[in-house]
């Protein structure tokens, strides 16, 4: 479905699930309707990204609030011309602001991932260096299977 806008999908979603602990939602509307598929992924009741997939491409949605949009500020530069414009350009709601990517490639990716460092810190503990040898994330192991499994035992 996605076509082209595949690879930044699975970079985007597989950074959110390598370096964040979140909560994941579908929301399926009806198959006529423009907004059919979309992911909502958010944690403490707090959305953190909306990822809505069409035809060949996907938006993705980032809400930037009142601190989130000073820490934006301060760090304007590491952004492209076109988030920055995009960011001043967009209305202060009571929420915040409202940030839209249409993503048909590789092309804002790493803005998106930029703008959600300024969300949130990283949250999910990464295995070690030599954790290519156990050939598996840390999925909600505890630390005791995380070292049985790096050091061959079983658990």
């Amino acid at each position: 479905m996605l076509g082209a806008a595949s690879p930044a999908w699975e970079r985007l979603l597989g950074h959110i699930r390598y370096y964040y602990v979140m909560d994941e939602k579908w929301a399926e509307g009806k198959p006529t309707h423009k907004h059919y598929n979309n992911l909502f992924i958010r944690r403490s009741g707090k959305s953190f990204i909306g990822l809505s997939l069409r035809d060949g491409y996907f938006m993705a949605t980032v809400t930037l609030g009142k601190d989130e949009q000073e820490k934006f500020g301060e760090q304007r530069d590491i952004f492209s011309e076109a988030v920055v414009k995009q960011f001043d350009e967009a209305e202060a709601l009571h929420d915040g602001k409202w940030l839209g990517f249409t993503v048909r490639d590789e092309l804002f990716i790493e803005d998106i991932i930029n703008l959600l460092r300024i969300k949130r810190k990283p949250n999910r503990k990464i295995l070690p260096e030599n954790s290519v040898k156990c050939g598996c994330l840390d999925i909600g192991l505890s630390h005791e299977e995380i070292t049985n499994r790096l050091c061959g035992t079983s658990v």
